[in-house]
């Protein structure tokens, strides 16, 4: 599968906040979304998804042009920056709903083991952004949109879902960002910049240094 996000342009009270905009994720690559907080990666992700109307966008899954929200074509799944999971559902309801092994879970995450029976508001704020994180990267599809994915997680939660991921990607195109750079680059195989309004995509790391994304002390 082949997805590409084309020629965005959107407004926001007549301020133009994407021109130009060019994305390409595949089955078997992680694709990461770089930019300063404010520039527009979560809108961007959105009009991926379907759920943001832009001025103008072209969407096509392997080159052949999409004339329907991405979300309605049931390929994709989407983890936005907000919580999902209604506050009084229960864990237990939640991974059967997603159709989600819960012991093959907590084979991995051991300490959720007697968290069968709470409430999703009952979690920490990092114990549920890895419960949501979990079901979206586990559950079937062809394209996986992860918006945020470690807000919260503690350091061997981060370096669990990294490893989800990379097993993940086998068989799905991900799209990644989050504020927490060095994850998301070490998680990626392609590396796009959102910088004013724009996408660049980074053949070399050293480039971020030269837009000024990442400042290093020589």
């Amino acid at each position: 599968m082949i997805f590409e996000l084309d020629n965005v342009e959107l407004y926001f009270k007549n301020k133009r906040i994407l021109n130009g905009i060019y994305l390409k994720a595949e089955t078997g690559k992680v694709t990461a979304i770089l930019g300063r907080n404010g520039c527009g990666k979560s809108s961007l992700l959105n009009i991926a998804f379907g759920n943001l109307k832009p001025k103008y966008k072209l969407v096509r899954l392997n080159n052949t042009p999409l004339l329907k929200p991405l979300y309605k074509t049931r390929l994709v799944k989407y983890l936005p920056q907000y919580n999902f999971i209604p506050g009084g559902s229960k864990l237990k309801h939640m991974f059967r709903l997603f159709n989600v092994n819960w012991k093959l879970f907590i084979e991995e995450f051991e300490s959720f083991s007697k968290h069968e029976d709470l409430k999703f508001k009952q979690l920490s704020g990092g114990e549920g952004r890895l419960i949501e994180t979990y079901l979206i990267l586990k559950t079937k599809s062809e394209i996986t949109i992860l918006d945020e994915p470690f807000s919260h997680l503690a350091p061997l939660y981060i370096e669990k879902i990294l490893q989800l991921i990379a097993e993940e990607k086998e068989h799905k195109a991900i799209i990644i960002t989050d504020h927490l750079y060095k994850p998301i680059i070490d998680a990626s195989d392609s590396i796009y910049l959102l910088k004013n309004g724009t996408t660049k995509e980074i053949h070399k790391l050293s480039e971020l240094e030269d837009y000024k994304y990442l400042i290093t002390n020589n």
